[in-house]
């Protein structure tokens, strides 16, 4: 469904909140990776503005993957005492004050404490997106979770462009960083009309689906892999294919540039692969493997000859994510099943995620 066509369809639901609930998930969609991007962009800068080692500035980098672990766990019960909406809502006015406060302070471990803050926004809509739109659009599964995926790719992409540029036109990495907080309180904005949606504890309690059930079954498993290979296999990508390159002897810039593109391509393939899902997984699942697979053997046999061809596998791969975050929806019946599901399998993804670049490195 095109974009006009999700606005339309949107704007004549009965509760006239449709277009300010789309707009909360594009809002929120562009903000959901800049706490992270950002800092990888300004690393050197930062760790000399500290005053840090290397080895510390490994254990921010870490961060979002505990970030996105912990607090993606605990994000169905946080949802439940409070209710979705005003959870999102709080969570982003959190990440604001974190990426605002992270900027100023003058020692590396309070920036790690902020840091943490920082990336609540990001960690709580991990897991509370694919419920909300469950619960608001359960016909426009597909096509919705292509919307705020699509932001996602397009906020990780600009956050990483320009963060760099904005802290040289200001002077400084701390201005480059801190700027980002305008657009996390943006989105909270449009989230506020919606508190209203959140109802009491009492009248949910029946309804709700504790997380460690879904370890009990085979698609929360499934999925739960599903999406922590994809995961590893992004942070494997952007922590080491610079490197790889460089070490077979292609130019610095042009390495950036290869890495840059396989970042690039996630912006079009989240338009196209939600909506693919709708009709069917199984192909699609085997056709985006394939491409990494084989996108692995180039960069193997042919690392400098075919680097761009592999990047561009490789990226239409990277499908996987925003395929794994569509079956969430798709693949449950009822939202707090939505929400159990999300939370069980973005949680233990991330944790398989994070120790990709490690076991890379050794």
């Amino acid at each position: 469904m095109s974009r006009p066509a999700v606005l339309e369809r949107v704007a004549g639901r009965q509760d006239g909140a449709g277009v300010l609930v789309l707009l909360a998930l594009v809002l929120t969609g562009l903000t959901m990776r800049v706490a992270v991007t950002s800092v990888g962009a300004e690393l050197d800068e930062l760790r000399h503005g500290l005053h840090t080692s290397s080895g510390v500035a490994g254990v921010l980098t870490t961060l979002p993957v505990i970030a996105f672990a912990g607090m993606g766990v605990l994000a169905p019960a946080l949802a439940h005492r409070f209710g979705e909406h005003r959870l999102v809502a709080g969570a982003l006015g959190v990440a604001t004050a974190g990426l605002a406060a992270r900027a100023a302070v003058p020692g590396v471990w309070l920036f790690a404490l902020l840091s943490l803050l920082a990336l609540a926004g990001g960690a709580i809509a991990n897991v509370l997106m694919p419920t909300l739109v469950k619960r608001h659009f359960p016909d426009r599964i597909g096509p919705l979770t292509a919307v705020y995926t699509t932001c996602l790719a397009i906020g990780t992409t600009t956050a990483a462009g320009v963060t760099v540029p904005i802290a040289h036109a200001a002077g400084s990495w701390r201005f480059g960083l801190g700027c980002w907080a305008i657009l996390t309180a943006v989105a909270v904005l449009p989230w506020l009309p919606t508190l209203r949606h959140d109802r009491p504890v009492a009248e949910d309690r029946p309804d709700r689906l504790p997380v460690g059930r879904i370890a009990g079954t085979r698609l929360g498993w499934a999925l739960a892999l599903m999406f922590g290979a994809q995961s590893f296999q992004a942070y494997v990508a952007f922590g080491w294919f610079a490197n790889f390159f460089r070490h077979q002897h292609v130019p610095a810039a042009q390495a950036g540039l290869l890495v840059a593109f396989y970042s690039g391509l996630s912006i079009p393939i989240s338009m196209v692969i939600p909506a693919l899902a709708v009709r069917g997984q199984r192909g699609l699942v085997a056709g985006l493997t394939s491409c990494s697979a084989i996108s692995y053997l180039g960069m193997l046999f042919a690392p400098v000859g075919g680097a761009w061809l592999w990047m561009l596998l490789g990226g239409i791969g990277s499908g996987i994510f925003p395929l794994t975050l569509t079956m969430i929806g798709l693949r449950s019946a009822r939202v707090p099943v939505t929400a159990a599901l999300s939370a069980f399998s973005q949680s233990v993804g991330y944790l398989i995620a994070g120790t990709g670049p490690l076991l890379v490195g050794l």
